[in-house]
């Protein structure tokens, strides 16, 4: 069998950097975008011009997305896996996260996604002979459960499931097109330290709110190790009929177990109001 061409957004660290690796370890071919490329300088000096290609790619400006699929396309003639991976998060109440700091991250996690997700379609519906390919939504447990603190980056993976939910129903089936949301909990990257930090509001500051003990929490990285996740999402795009959610992790496995309860109790709860409607 042909090599696979892998088309992986936000390449540069954590999940995106682990399977970037795996891909290329595994004899497929690796399409690594992220914003600075001198990230996989090391990569790079390791393998050959029609193994990988490292393009820049910021998924906030449409254009860029669009010119990375063409070069991709122009290179190797086709993708048939997208890792749709580029994303970040902050840490801090609804009241105390800035305006324009959620606007870009929603910029970034819901709106560069989803161009990503369109690029994809099209590639797989209108270049790649035979027609298909598989879609790879990196989404989060707490794109179904929200934990304090995390409410922006929670709501950009709600509409990023939303989205991806309504996508699946909308493609033709004849377009061999699969899509997974994969739901991830907590992996050992550098995504917990790095991302932006907000002090809370002069009405949150007692330190038994779950935020701030939530801040707490997140001094280092923790989690699972992001290689292991990355061989299990390797071999979730090579079922021939994949799972439209994936939860990843013991973590995330009880965080959507316990979501799924919970609306479920609400539900029969509240069942009986709509009987005489």
């Amino acid at each position: 069998m042909s090599p696979k061409v892998w088309f992986i957004t936000g390449s540069s660290t954590g999940l995106g950097r682990s399977m970037t690796e795996l891909v290329l370890k595994n004899g497929d071919i690796a399409v690594a975008t992220l914003r600075k490329p001198d990230a996989l300088s090391d990569l790079v000096a390791k393998y050959p011009a029609e193994r990988l290609l490292v393009l820049k790619l910021d998924v906030a400006k449409p254009d860029e997305i669009t010119a990375a699929f063409s070069d991709a396309v122009k290179q190797f003639g086709r993708i048939d896996i997208v890792f749709n991976n580029a994303a970040y998060a902050t840490l801090g109440e609804v009241e105390g996260t800035p305006d324009d700091v959620a606007q870009h991250l929603f910029n970034v996690n819901f709106w560069g996604a989803t161009q990503v997700s369109k690029e994809a379609i099209k590639v797989f519906r209108e270049v790649n002979k035979p027609v298909g390919g598989r879609l790879l939504q990196v989404s989060s447990m707490v794109g179904i459960m929200a934990p304090a603190g995390l409410g922006f980056y929670s709501a950009s993976k709600h509409a990023l499931e939303g989205l991806s939910d309504a996508l699946a129903t909308e493609i033709d089936p004849e377009w061999n097109i699969k899509i997974t949301l994969v739901e991830p909990g907590a992996f050992r990257t550098n995504g917990v330290t790095n991302m932006g930090k907000f002090p809370p509001p002069p009405a949150y500051t007692n330190p038994k709110l779950p935020t701030n003990v939530t801040r707490d929490v997140m001094q280092v990285p923790y989690g699972a190790e992001p290689d292991k996740a990355a061989e299990k999402m390797y071999r979730l795009a090579e079922l021939p009929e994949p799972p439209l959610h994936f939860p990843l992790g013991k973590d995330a496995i009880s965080a959507v177990r316990q979501k799924l309860a919970a609306i479920s109790a609400d539900f029969d709860k509240y069942e009986s109001w709509s009987d005489d409607m």
